[in-house]
């Protein structure tokens, strides 16, 4: 690992043993899969909660409301609140947190007590993906940094294609605090493989403390980009049962495996994005970007026809992924400052633009009905594609990069 100190023209070298890196790598990716089920779970077991606390179903699916919006208010805010902290203490913070908030949470007899552990639990996600990214890639070159940033969004995916329908089956069968309980052990495991093995350091001087190429423009771009997609993406997906049903004539059961389907398809455009993102990252962007596009505006003009229907739906859940992953590959590379700072940024504007999508769609639905909601999530999308086009070309390979502002260029 090359550190380069601030105020100094020297490089000091620390190459930590590969296997230690590896081990970390594993753990951060153990974590987003905690994090992402933990953020999910609720939807498969809404009803068991409701008669366990007395609540409405609409109650406990604030649970999932409330936890992307604090997502997206805090991202910003706590990451700049612990800039100066070495991540090693930030990341055993926050599985702390959430080791903790997930034994409340099975543990909670309230609904108020639920959520009050559900919110401190996306409060610490809000800081886990602004911090997990630069910690991963900062142990790895920089010519596989790439396929780093595919390994973690593998890990996150998984979450929506095993992890939750294992932990809303585990609830089923014995008690929604059991499924909850786990994600406690989950988080302690990579809790304790972080505090042993990453290396502490201030986070100035970590590898990936800063944009390769920061580009103030381009990450205007990028995140404005991945908003506007997640907000068309989340307009129709939050209504995506019922349009299986009403437009395309589903069954229940095949609606279950229908859902499924969409999550492989989910995991699968993240494995295939991740292999190629570091050769080819702005096409792997806007290529995930119009896929969600055709697939959403697919659904809307032919989600009668059933077979159609199955094609367009495979090819928006292909994309979901890779349109996230892409956008916070692009900021390690383009952050005009810090990449802590940046992916905050993108990770708090992504989470409103899913919370905006799945209010716009609840606006929608009544004036159009649930195929209008398709329609305005693609036009919405294919903004996301119009965006894009001003995004500048990348630099030759071989090009000098342009030093972050304000950090002085090591020599080696």
């Amino acid at each position: 690992m090359r550190r380069a100190r601030p105020g100094r023209d020297r490089v000091v070298t620390v190459q930590p043993a590969p296997w230690r890196g590896s081990a970390v790598l594993v753990a951060l990716m153990l974590a987003a899969f905690t994090f992402n089920t933990a953020e999910n779970l609720p939807v498969g077991l809404l009803e068991p909660i409701s008669e366990s606390l007395r609540v409405s179903v609409s109650a406990v699916g604030l649970l999932v409301t409330g936890y992307g919006v604090t997502v997206a208010v805090a991202s910003l805010p706590l990451a700049h609140l612990v800039r100066a902290v070495p991540r090693r203490h930030v990341l055993t913070g926050l599985l702390a947190a959430l080791v903790l908030s997930s034994l409340l949470a099975a543990l909670a007899t309230s609904y108020w007590l639920l959520l009050v552990a559900r919110l401190l639990t996306a409060l610490a996600q809000a800081l886990f993906w602004a911090v997990m990214g630069p910690v991963a890639v900062g142990l790895f070159a920089p010519e596989i940094r790439g396929r780093v940033v595919g390994a973690l969004s593998v890990a996150g995916s998984l979450a929506l294609v095993l992890g939750v329908p294992a932990g809303t089956w585990l609830g089923r069968q014995n008690g929604w605090p059991v499924p909850v309980a786990m994600l406690a052990a989950l988080g302690l495991g990579s809790l304790v493989t972080i505090a042993v093995l990453l290396p502490t350091s201030r986070p100035e001087e970590e590898p990936a403390a800063y944009g390769t190429r920061p580009d103030a423009r381009r990450f205007g771009i990028v995140l404005a980009a991945g908003t506007l997609s997640a907000t068309g993406a989340f307009t129709g997906y939050t209504y995506l049962t019922k349009f299986l049903g009403d437009v395309s004539g589903f069954s229940p059961s095949t609606v279950t495996a229908l859902f499924v389907a969409f999550g492989v398809a989910c995991l699968a455009g993240v494995s295939i994005t991740g292999a190629l993102l570091e050769r080819f990252p702005q096409a792997a962007l806007t290529t995930a970007v119009a896929t969600q596009a055709v697939g959403m505006l697919g659904l809307y003009a032919a989600g009668t026809d059933p077979v159609a229907a199955v094609v367009f739906l495979v090819l928006t859940g292909g994309a979901l992924g890779p349109v996230f992953m892409t956008t916070q590959n692009a900021m390690l590379h383009c952050a005009p400052g810090r990449t802590d700072i940046a992916l905050a940024a993108n990770s708090g504007a992504y989470n409103a633009g899913i919370a905006t999508g799945a209010a716009l769609g609840g606006l929608v639905l009544p004036l159009a009905g649930v195929r209008g909601t398709f329609l305005a999530g693609g036009l919405l999308t294919l903004g996301a594609c119009t965006v894009l086009l001003g995004v500048p070309a990348p630099p030759r390979p071989g090009a000098p990069a342009t030093p972050a502002r304000g950090r002085r260029r090591a020599s080696p």
